[in-house]
Protein backbone atom coordinates (compact mmCIF):
# COMPACT_ATOMS: atom_id res chain seq x y z
CA UNK A 1 0.00 0.00 0.00
CA UNK A 2 1.22 3.39 -0.86
CA UNK A 3 1.90 5.82 2.14
CA UNK A 4 -0.50 8.92 2.72
CA UNK A 5 1.75 12.27 3.10
CA UNK A 6 1.13 15.75 3.98
CA UNK A 7 4.22 17.43 3.71
CA UNK A 8 4.71 21.14 4.63
CA UNK A 9 7.23 23.48 2.90
CA UNK A 10 7.64 27.01 4.61
CA UNK A 11 9.48 28.28 1.79
CA UNK A 12 11.33 31.46 2.98
CA UNK A 13 9.80 31.91 6.00
CA UNK A 14 10.59 31.85 10.01
CA UNK A 15 13.02 32.90 12.06
CA UNK A 16 14.38 29.91 14.30
CA UNK A 17 12.62 30.91 17.11
CA UNK A 18 9.09 31.04 14.97
CA UNK A 19 10.35 27.93 13.58
CA UNK A 20 10.86 25.98 16.76
CA UNK A 21 7.43 27.72 18.27
CA UNK A 22 5.59 26.14 14.66
CA UNK A 23 6.68 22.62 15.48
CA UNK A 24 6.36 22.90 18.80
CA UNK A 25 2.66 23.46 17.93
CA UNK A 26 2.31 21.00 15.62
CA UNK A 27 3.67 18.37 17.61
CA UNK A 28 0.91 19.45 20.15
CA UNK A 29 -1.92 18.41 17.79
CA UNK A 30 -0.80 15.75 15.89
CA UNK A 31 -3.12 12.96 15.71
CA UNK A 32 -2.08 9.52 16.04
CA UNK A 33 -1.04 8.62 12.42
CA UNK A 34 -1.32 4.94 10.79
CA UNK A 35 2.07 3.07 9.76
CA UNK A 36 0.66 4.14 6.19
CA UNK A 37 0.63 7.89 7.27
CA UNK A 38 3.45 10.75 7.70
CA UNK A 39 3.92 14.03 8.04
CA UNK A 40 6.97 15.77 6.53
CA UNK A 41 8.10 19.46 7.47
CA UNK A 42 10.46 21.21 5.36
CA UNK A 43 11.75 24.02 6.64
CA UNK A 44 14.57 26.78 5.27
CA UNK A 45 18.14 25.31 5.54
CA UNK A 46 19.18 27.42 8.83
CA UNK A 47 16.32 25.56 10.54
CA UNK A 48 16.81 22.00 9.37
CA UNK A 49 19.67 20.54 12.27
CA UNK A 50 17.12 22.71 15.26
CA UNK A 51 14.37 20.94 13.74
CA UNK A 52 15.93 17.77 13.31
CA UNK A 53 16.48 17.85 16.78
CA UNK A 54 13.09 18.80 17.64
CA UNK A 55 12.00 15.61 15.80
CA UNK A 56 14.37 13.22 17.81
CA UNK A 57 12.06 10.12 18.45
CA UNK A 58 9.21 11.11 16.73
CA UNK A 59 8.09 8.14 13.98
CA UNK A 60 5.34 10.11 12.00
CA UNK A 61 7.55 13.40 11.41
CA UNK A 62 10.05 13.48 8.61
CA UNK A 63 12.52 16.08 8.15
CA UNK A 64 12.90 17.72 4.35
CA UNK A 65 15.04 20.06 2.57
CA UNK A 66 13.63 22.34 -0.05
CA UNK A 67 16.42 21.96 -2.55
CA UNK A 68 19.93 20.57 -2.89
CA UNK A 69 23.19 21.33 -5.52
CA UNK A 70 23.30 18.96 -8.77
CA UNK A 71 27.19 18.39 -7.97
CA UNK A 72 28.20 16.55 -4.68
CA UNK A 73 30.82 19.37 -3.91
CA UNK A 74 33.15 21.98 -4.98
CA UNK A 75 33.28 25.35 -5.70
CA UNK A 76 29.56 26.93 -5.45
CA UNK A 77 29.13 29.30 -2.61
CA UNK A 78 26.32 29.17 -1.12
CA UNK A 79 25.02 26.63 -1.95
CA UNK A 80 24.08 23.09 0.09
CA UNK A 81 24.76 19.87 -1.08
CA UNK A 82 23.05 16.39 -0.82
CA UNK A 83 25.46 14.35 1.71
CA UNK A 84 25.36 17.95 3.79
CA UNK A 85 21.82 17.50 4.25
CA UNK A 86 21.70 13.92 5.26
CA UNK A 87 24.75 14.74 7.88
CA UNK A 88 21.64 16.85 9.04
CA UNK A 89 19.17 14.01 9.39
CA UNK A 90 17.34 15.18 6.59
CA UNK A 91 14.98 12.15 4.93
CA UNK A 92 13.35 13.74 2.10
CA UNK A 93 14.35 16.93 -0.75
CA UNK A 94 11.97 18.61 -2.41
CA UNK A 95 13.30 18.54 -5.97
CA UNK A 96 11.89 20.38 -8.89
CA UNK A 97 9.43 23.04 -7.00
CA UNK A 98 7.32 25.48 -9.55
CA UNK A 99 9.45 28.14 -7.87
CA UNK A 100 12.92 26.95 -8.44
CA UNK A 101 11.54 26.10 -12.10
CA UNK A 102 10.74 29.69 -12.85
CA UNK A 103 12.90 31.86 -11.05
CA UNK A 104 16.51 30.00 -10.91
CA UNK A 105 15.51 28.42 -14.07
CA UNK A 106 15.96 24.74 -13.22
CA UNK A 107 15.96 22.67 -16.10
CA UNK A 108 14.57 18.61 -16.51
CA UNK A 109 18.73 18.10 -17.13
CA UNK A 110 19.52 19.76 -14.17
CA UNK A 111 16.82 18.27 -11.69
CA UNK A 112 17.77 14.99 -12.95
CA UNK A 113 20.81 15.40 -11.45
CA UNK A 114 19.67 16.76 -8.18
CA UNK A 115 17.64 13.52 -8.40
CA UNK A 116 20.48 11.15 -8.61
CA UNK A 117 22.56 13.24 -5.57
CA UNK A 118 19.33 12.75 -3.41
CA UNK A 119 19.26 9.12 -3.81
CA UNK A 120 23.14 8.78 -3.92
CA UNK A 121 22.89 9.64 -0.51
CA UNK A 122 20.04 7.76 0.97
CA UNK A 123 17.14 10.36 1.04
CA UNK A 124 13.98 10.34 -0.73
CA UNK A 125 12.85 12.72 -3.67
CA UNK A 126 9.85 15.05 -3.65
CA UNK A 127 9.67 15.80 -7.71
CA UNK A 128 7.47 18.81 -8.55
CA UNK A 129 6.00 18.93 -11.63
CA UNK A 130 2.96 21.05 -12.62
CA UNK A 131 1.89 23.20 -15.73
CA UNK A 132 1.83 27.11 -16.00
CA UNK A 133 -1.21 29.20 -17.24
CA UNK A 134 -0.62 29.28 -20.92
CA UNK A 135 0.23 25.25 -20.80
CA UNK A 136 -2.93 24.78 -19.36
CA UNK A 137 -5.27 26.76 -21.50
CA UNK A 138 -3.41 25.73 -24.76
CA UNK A 139 -4.88 22.09 -23.54
CA UNK A 140 -1.03 20.62 -23.67
CA UNK A 141 -0.75 20.49 -20.17
CA UNK A 142 -0.23 16.10 -20.33
CA UNK A 143 2.48 16.20 -22.41
CA UNK A 144 3.97 19.31 -20.47
CA UNK A 145 4.07 17.09 -17.43
CA UNK A 146 4.64 13.73 -18.64
CA UNK A 147 7.60 15.28 -20.78
CA UNK A 148 9.05 16.97 -16.98
CA UNK A 149 8.69 13.23 -15.27
CA UNK A 150 10.42 11.93 -17.81
CA UNK A 151 13.21 13.16 -18.34
CA UNK A 152 13.52 13.81 -14.57
CA UNK A 153 13.03 10.92 -13.05
CA UNK A 154 13.01 8.05 -16.22
CA UNK A 155 16.80 7.41 -16.22
CA UNK A 156 15.83 5.60 -12.77
CA UNK A 157 15.66 1.88 -12.20
CA UNK A 158 12.58 1.08 -11.42
CA UNK A 159 13.95 -0.19 -7.81
CA UNK A 160 14.72 3.41 -7.27
CA UNK A 161 11.12 4.32 -7.90
CA UNK A 162 10.76 3.45 -3.66
CA UNK A 163 12.44 6.39 -2.54
CA UNK A 164 10.05 8.90 -5.04
CA UNK A 165 7.26 11.45 -4.23
CA UNK A 166 5.81 13.53 -7.20
CA UNK A 167 4.10 16.39 -6.27
CA UNK A 168 1.81 18.20 -8.81
CA UNK A 169 1.63 21.72 -8.87
CA UNK A 170 -0.97 23.35 -10.83
CA UNK A 171 0.70 26.07 -11.35
CA UNK A 172 -2.13 28.08 -13.41
CA UNK A 173 -4.51 27.98 -10.23
CA UNK A 174 -1.71 29.17 -7.65
CA UNK A 175 -2.34 33.57 -7.26
CA UNK A 176 -3.80 33.53 -10.67
CA UNK A 177 -7.50 33.82 -9.64
CA UNK A 178 -8.19 30.26 -10.98
CA UNK A 179 -8.89 27.56 -8.75
CA UNK A 180 -8.59 23.88 -10.00
CA UNK A 181 -11.12 21.97 -8.72
CA UNK A 182 -10.88 18.09 -6.98
CA UNK A 183 -11.81 16.63 -10.10
CA UNK A 184 -8.66 18.65 -12.19
CA UNK A 185 -6.31 17.71 -9.59
CA UNK A 186 -7.66 13.53 -9.91
CA UNK A 187 -7.65 13.73 -13.89
CA UNK A 188 -4.00 14.96 -13.55
CA UNK A 189 -2.89 12.70 -10.76
CA UNK A 190 -4.18 9.85 -12.98
CA UNK A 191 -2.37 10.91 -16.29
CA UNK A 192 0.70 10.82 -13.95
CA UNK A 193 0.41 7.37 -12.41
CA UNK A 194 0.09 6.14 -16.21
CA UNK A 195 2.71 7.75 -17.52
CA UNK A 196 4.75 6.10 -14.37
CA UNK A 197 2.81 2.59 -15.41
CA UNK A 198 3.46 2.89 -18.76
CA UNK A 199 7.60 3.25 -18.50
CA UNK A 200 7.61 1.27 -15.60
CA UNK A 201 4.77 -1.15 -15.15
CA UNK A 202 1.63 -1.12 -13.50
CA UNK A 203 2.19 -2.47 -9.91
CA UNK A 204 5.34 0.54 -9.73
CA UNK A 205 2.65 3.14 -10.52
CA UNK A 206 0.21 1.84 -8.31
CA UNK A 207 2.52 2.02 -5.26
CA UNK A 208 3.54 5.66 -6.36
CA UNK A 209 2.72 8.43 -3.79
CA UNK A 210 1.48 11.21 -5.78
CA UNK A 211 0.81 14.69 -3.79
CA UNK A 212 -1.34 17.82 -4.83
CA UNK A 213 1.09 20.93 -4.20
CA UNK A 214 -2.06 23.54 -5.00
CA UNK A 215 -4.01 25.36 -2.55
CA UNK A 216 -4.74 22.82 -0.19
CA UNK A 217 -6.28 23.67 2.95
CA UNK A 218 -8.15 22.65 6.05
CA UNK A 219 -11.64 23.21 3.70
CA UNK A 220 -10.67 21.03 1.11
CA UNK A 221 -8.02 18.82 2.46
CA UNK A 222 -11.01 16.38 2.93
CA UNK A 223 -12.41 16.72 -0.68
CA UNK A 224 -8.50 16.23 -2.52
CA UNK A 225 -7.43 14.00 -0.22
CA UNK A 226 -10.73 11.47 -0.95
CA UNK A 227 -9.60 11.34 -4.64
CA UNK A 228 -8.27 7.64 -5.64
CA UNK A 229 -4.96 9.23 -6.87
CA UNK A 230 -4.56 11.94 -4.35
CA UNK A 231 -2.38 10.73 -1.50
CA UNK A 232 -2.36 13.85 0.52
CA UNK A 233 -0.38 17.22 -0.17
CA UNK A 234 2.82 19.66 -0.41
CA UNK A 235 1.10 22.78 1.47
CA UNK A 236 2.70 25.91 1.36
CA UNK A 237 1.31 28.71 3.04
CA UNK A 238 -1.30 27.01 5.25
CA UNK A 239 2.07 24.85 6.46
CA UNK A 240 2.48 28.29 8.57
CA UNK A 241 0.17 27.93 10.59
CA UNK A 242 0.13 25.08 13.14
CA UNK A 243 -3.78 25.28 13.21
CA UNK A 244 -4.31 25.30 9.50
CA UNK A 245 -1.54 22.59 8.83
CA UNK A 246 -2.79 20.04 11.71
CA UNK A 247 -6.56 20.43 9.87
CA UNK A 248 -4.79 18.93 6.83
CA UNK A 249 -2.99 16.04 8.55
CA UNK A 250 -6.34 15.83 10.22
CA UNK A 251 -8.02 15.31 7.02
CA UNK A 252 -5.51 12.90 6.25
CA UNK A 253 -5.80 10.83 9.16
CA UNK A 254 -9.77 10.29 9.22
CA UNK A 255 -9.32 8.76 5.47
Amino acid sequence: MRKKIVAGNWKMNLDLTEGAELVNEIFKGLPVLSEDKQVVIAPPYLHLTQTAAQLTGIIDVQLAAQNCHSEASGAYTGEVSASMLKSAEVAYVIIGHSERREYFKEDNAMLAKKVNQVLSNDMKVIFCCGEPLAIRDAGTQNDHVGTQIREGLFHLPVAQLTNVVIAYEPIWAIGTGRTATSAQAQEMHAHIRGVVGGQYGSEAAANMTILYGGSCKPSNAAELFACPDVDGGLIGGASLKASDFLGIVEAMADL
